[in-house]
């Protein structure tokens, strides 16, 4: 989880525009590469919201009421930096354009019923 973090850091957080070539260019097909990088995208999301809940949890107080809620300067901190990060869909790209990211096909039963 800490990789997909360093690896975040330097990635710029904007959305860029790509050729269509390079979409294709290793599995031959736009909807391929994107089904691709969208359940990278997923892993990732996942794995930042549940590094992030741990990381507040250690400052979870039990309070016997809603008003007694006190702000922590450094869960504040740490909930900034985890918005800072770019979306999970420009890390997975990030990693998908770098070869980064390993994918396999399902083998389907060659052997048709009936």
């Amino acid at each position: 989880m800490s990789d997909i973090k360093s690896k975040a850091t330097g990635i710029d957080p904007s959305a860029k525009s790509y050729e269509m070539e390079r979409f294709i260019q290793e599995t031959g097909n736009i909807y391929e590469t994107l089904n691709i990088i969208a359940r990278r995208a997923r892993q990732i999301n996942k794995d930042l919201k549940y590094e992030l809940k741990n990381k507040l949890e250690e400052f979870a107080v039990q309070v016997d009421t809603i008003e007694e809620i006190q702000e922590n300067k450094e869960q504040v901190e740490i909930s900034k930096y985890y918005e800072r990060l770019p979306n999970p869909v420009i890390i997975a790209m990030n990693e998908y354009f770098n070869g980064e990211v390993g994918y396999k096909y399902r083998e389907e039963d060659s052997e048709e019923e009936g």
